[in-house]
């Protein structure tokens, strides 16, 4: 039996290139706003809420379903618009920013709302949300300690631009730390590895490639909050997944004590390495290297915890994991999420077996960009919001 496949000219004309007179909507997920022209839904960068902009159209063809555009012109401006303190950020330059043309709180507000939607439509819970600024974070530059450089064609470092391969050259990325650790894409350099990081007055090593969060404040203020919220006691047992450099682990561990024990599984090699390193002399904390799923269904692995910190990458645990962690009936879960949609994804598939959202925290670590850190305490209680 053939099959029909669908070729790009069915869509019809390329609409690239293409300006229409709009009035922006809510933000989306994704840093974006929604618009609408002759009834088809705009995905629009570089507005607000409430403005009339016009926008240039970035993808779509005649027939497709939705368009993305940037807002080239703004006719009526928010009130929360502010001048970009970059000037390589805007339509058609650097794509790492989505929020330099809005005032501070007004970005806050804007993420709040993302994590609030995100949660009613895919968990069904309808929580209120703050999106609290990092310590001494006031006007949300020089935050990012670890960069990713990419070359243009004349070996200028840069950025790429949103949704492409082309890279607008920067000479100074205003959101990156003073002392940030710079990769460049496909030289193979490395920085130093060796007690890079200091949390709580612990030395941490974390090789070039390894994970480790971006914002200077980050560690230590997730590493506060997950303990506030787990509230480890001497002699529990505790699961930390998706370990990478051991950061939790190491304060679990502590908390713990000698008579309490922490597994940190962790599926990146390198990760490992610097987590056995990073945990070496403390007897009651032991790294597993493997897919976070096999581990779990791995008979050798407990089969109980009395705590568990999930801190997934961006995709999310998704349900083979949350349900071997569920069936380890564990008093608490912190969820440490950078994807509010993948959390509300997990915490749904944690309430069908009886797990409720007790306690919910929003960070912005991640300023000028549309990205939000949240950490979630799930409980067995099905206690409210408190």
């Amino acid at each position: 039996m053939s099959r029909t496949v669908r070729s790009r000219d069915a869509r019809g004309a390329s609409l690239v290139g293409e300006r229409y007179t709009v009035d922006v909507g809510p933000v989306a997920h994704g840093g974006h706003f929604v618009a609408r022209y002759a009834g088809r839904v705009i995905f629009v960068r570089h507005a607000l809420p409430g403005e009339r902009v016009v926008v240039q159209v970035t993808e779509g063809e005649e027939r497709s379903s939705f368009l993305r555009a940037d807002a080239v012109s703004v006719l009526t401006a928010s009130d929360a618009r502010v001048e970009p303190p970059c000037p390589f950020s805007g339509p058609g330059r650097c794509g790492g920013c989505d929020f330099q043309h809005v005032a501070l709180e007004a970005q806050r507000s804007l993420k709040a709302s993302v994590v609030r939607e995100q949660l009613s439509r895919l968990a069904g819970i309808d929580v209120p949300v703050v999106v609290e600024p990092a310590a001494g974070d006031d006007d949300g530059l020089r935050w990012r300690t670890r960069v990713r450089y990419a070359f243009d064609e004349h070996g200028r470092t840069g950025f790429r631009k949103h949704r492409s391969h082309e890279v607008v050259p920067v000479d100074d990325c205003l959101i990156t730390h003073p002392s940030a650790w710079s990769v460049e894409e496909g030289a193979g350099s490395r920085p130093p590895v060796e007690g890079v990081e200091q949390v709580h007055g612990h030395p941490f090593r974390v090789a070039g490639e390894g994970f480790w969060q971006a914002h200077a404040a980050a560690p230590a203020l997730l590493v506060d909050t997950v303990l506030t919220l787990l509230d480890p006691q001497p002699g529990e047992r505790c699961l930390d997944l998706y370990a990478g450099a051991g950061l939790f682990t190491r304060f679990l561990a502590g908390a713990v004590g000698a008579a309490g024990a922490v597994m940190a599984v962790e599926g990146n090699r390198v990760a490992c390495r610097d987590a056995r390193s990073n945990l070496r002399g403390l007897s009651q904390a032991q790294v597993v290297c493997g897919r976070v799923a096999e581990v779990l269904e791995d008979p050798r692995t407990p089969d109980h915890a009395d705590l568990v910190v999930l801190d997934p990458p961006r995709e999310g645990a998704k349900r083979r994991v949350v349900e071997a962690v569920v069936a380890r009936s564990p008093r608490a879960v912190a969820y440490v999420a950078c994807d509010p949609a993948a959390m509300a994804r997990d915490v749904s598939t944690m309430a069908e077996h009886g797990f409720r959202l007790a306690r919910l925290r929003a960070f912005d670590l991640f300023p000028m960009t549309h990205h939000v850190e949240c950490v979630a305490l799930l409980e067995r209680t099905g206690s409210d919001l408190r």
